[in-house]
């Protein structure tokens, strides 16, 4: 059985710069109407690069929302109309300082597809030159360098709680062959 909800009546409720809400009135299959709260966003890249010292640069940084610091893989929004893969080199080289030789896509994801409309695409960084970083005007951020054992580890035990972040662990560790 195919399952879906055709779109009836839909009312932006509010429009700001990086994401829209809004209220949509839809027809369930069985002919009855719901209402959907859905975040529209233009989605983002998440970037786990592996020096060649084999450590991860991660960012550590103050996510408002939860009102805490948060370590996570750099990462970026997309610009309207962006290719993931320019959005990825950009967002490397303005948090890190690094450029990569070789961006392998590791896929995407949908962070909550319950009530978001964003996809994030996951790409693994090698063959990395270092450089200067050059952070956003609004951005404050500290770079620290970590095994891919030691984010497994932290993973697992759930003190990594960022999902572009775990999926990016768990994927480099396949795609790099070290996770049996």
């Amino acid at each position: 059985m195919a399952f879906y909800e055709k779109t009836v009546k839909s009312d932006v409720i509010y429009e700001g710069r990086i994401m829209r809400v809004r209220n949509d009135m839809v027809e369930l299959q069985n002919g009855k109407t719901a209402y959907r709260e859905v975040v529209d966003h233009t989605g983002g890249v998440g970037i786990i690069a592996l020096t060649p010292k084999g450590t991860v640069p991660m960012v550590r940084q103050f996510r408002y929302p939860f009102m805490a610091e948060t370590l996570e893989i750099p990462a970026g929004k997309l610009e309207a109309g962006e290719d993931p893969l320019e959005c990825a080199v950009r967002e490397l080289s303005e948090e890190t300082g690094y450029s990569a030789g070789r961006m392998i896509p590791l896929g995407s994801l949908l962070p909550s597809p319950g009530y978001c409309a964003e996809t994030l695409y996951i790409y693994l960084a090698l063959d990395l030159t270092p450089g200067k970083a050059h952070l956003d005007e609004d951005e404050f951020l500290n770079v620290e360098y970590y095994p891919l054992k030691a984010l497994h580890d932290m993973t697992v035990s759930g003190e990594l709680l960022d999902a572009k972040t775990v999926l990016a662990v768990l994927k480099a560790e396949i795609y790099l062959g070290e996770l049996k």
